[in-house]
């Protein structure tokens, strides 16, 4: 059974930093893309990252580029999204995703996906 679980989510001002974690369990972690998706109450869900299998390749939302920075660590199945800078704007449940394909193509043309987390909370709020 694929299993990702976020953590790290809170509350932070303005121009702060937060690092999202995803621990991935029943599936080959690195044979798969990852990502990040997130949503606001009300809104549709919005890619805010993708990453291929290896690490490679990543791709990033317009509006998140120069900001957040996606990574894994396939030792230990785990996928990292590091924030900063962060906009009241991204305020949002934050789900950590699994693609079915290996790789992305960075072009702004974000993979697949097959499997959710359950999602963790970031409030950006002075």
């Amino acid at each position: 059974e694929v299993r990702l679980e976020e953590s790290g989510g809170g509350t932070v001002q303005p121009g702060g930093s937060l690092t999202l974690s995803c621990t991935a369990s029943g599936f080959t972690f690195d044979d798969y893309a990852m990502g990040w998706i997130r949503q606001v109450p009300g809104k549709r869900l919005e890619w805010v990252s993708a990453i291929k299998w290896s690490g490679g390749i990543t791709d990033y939302a317009e509006s998140v580029k120069g900001r957040f920075t996606i990574s894994r660590d396939n030792a230990k199945n785990k996928l990292y999204l590091q924030m900063s800078a962060l906009k009241p704007e991204d305020t949002a449940v934050y789900y950590c995703v699994k693609s079915p394909a290996a790789n992305i193509d960075a072009n702004g043309n974000f993979p697949p996906v097959n499997s959710w987390g359950s999602g963790t909370q970031v409030i950006v709020s002075s």
